[in-house]
């Protein structure tokens, strides 16, 4: 759940970033005239892979 006070409601597909994350705009409910309830789909998280990513000529020599 996150509150925010924004100046305009978004709408529908339109895309925005929530802490640093990209996502759509799912779908716009009315409360009533200043609430308003904006389901957001976010993008998934790419996670690297730490062992594939590094270079092995960068590895410790022992």
């Amino acid at each position: 759940m996150l509150n925010q006070l924004l100046k305009r409601v978004p709408e529908v597909g339109e895309d925005l970033k929530i802490k640093g994350r990209k996502g759509k705009v799912a779908s716009v409910t009315e409360i009533d005239e200043k609430t308003y309830h904006v389901q957001v789909a976010l993008e998934a998280k790419v996670k690297a892979k730490p062992g594939a990513a590094a270079d092995p000529a960068k590895k410790k020599k022992r």
